[in-house]
């Protein structure tokens, strides 16, 4: 067996990608995202999938979208966020659970984010500031107190997510039951500083711990992870090969 072939055999088990290793209760998912360090909710590159590990029917065969989740086992990703896991879009504003260590991680991005969008539009740093001020807002009140339609508030939201400067938390209410969202400054939902303040280091750490997750990766995939392309260089992955953090094997890299 190739070297490659033998990762690949690894990332299969560790990830969960055959059905022998479904995830079958909600303590077994959350011990699956504390092992790997982040989850995507489903397939859309190498970075482990919480709901490919569920291995279930999909709640509805013809129809796309939501129809393509689990049956049962949909509201995991949510209740695994309930259970204090940060729900990020920096995916390139995909949804991505991730635990404390790699929220670390993150923190210098999102850090140099929130003062990046906070210096860069006025409808930006007005939510901020104003989140700053109130603390951590549920939508409607902050449509209220802002004066913003729904339609408007999103389109402020939107980018302000992506990048990482705010942090939603969905809310269930359920006399009336009803579902909103929380936001949050990302100071806010991650009050303490990492040990470093540099965002350029802080993505060669998140993108080793990518792939640390994922196991092995095609080479050009790390580049399509997040959404914060001005902090990317084509040679980043050539200094973590040359630091020994990962390795190259047949057009793929792996944690060295």
């Amino acid at each position: 067996m190739t070297p490659l072939a033998e990762l690949e055999e690894r990332r299969a088990r560790e990830c969960r990608l055959t059905p022998d290793r479904a995830l079958e209760t909600l303590a077994d998912a959350e011990e699956f995202l504390r092992d790997r360090g982040l989850l995507t909710r489903t397939t859309d590159s190498a970075l482990p999938s919480l709901f490919e590990a569920c291995h279930e029917e999909p709640y509805a065969r013809a129809s796309p979208g939501f129809g393509q989740w689990p049956a049962t086992k949909f509201p995991w990703f949510g209740q695994l966020g309930a259970r204090g896991y940060l729900t990020l879009r920096v995916h390139r504003g995909k949804s991505l659970l991730v635990t404390d260590e790699v929220a670390a991680l993150l923190d210098p991005i999102c850090r140099a984010e929130l003062a990046r969008m906070e210096e860069a539009e006025a409808d930006w740093r007005r939510v901020l500031r104003h989140l700053a001020d109130a603390g951590p807002s549920e939508l409607d009140d902050l449509q209220t107190e802002l004066g913003l339609t729904p339609k408007e508030l999103k389109s402020v939201r939107s980018p302000l997510e992506h990048c990482g400067a705010i942090v939603a938390r969905t809310i269930v209410y359920e006399e009336p039951h009803r579902h909103t969202s929380l936001l949050a400054r990302w100071d806010q939902a991650h009050p303490e500083p990492s040990a470093t303040s540099d965002p350029w280091q802080a993505l060669g750490d998140l993108v080793c711990a990518g792939v640390r997750s994922a196991v092995v990766v095609p080479e050009r995939e790390p580049a399509r992870w997040f959404s914060w392309r001005w902090y990317w260089d084509d040679e980043l992955l050539d200094r973590l090969v040359e630091a020994e953090r990962v390795v190259r094997i047949d057009g793929h890299v792996a944690v060295g």
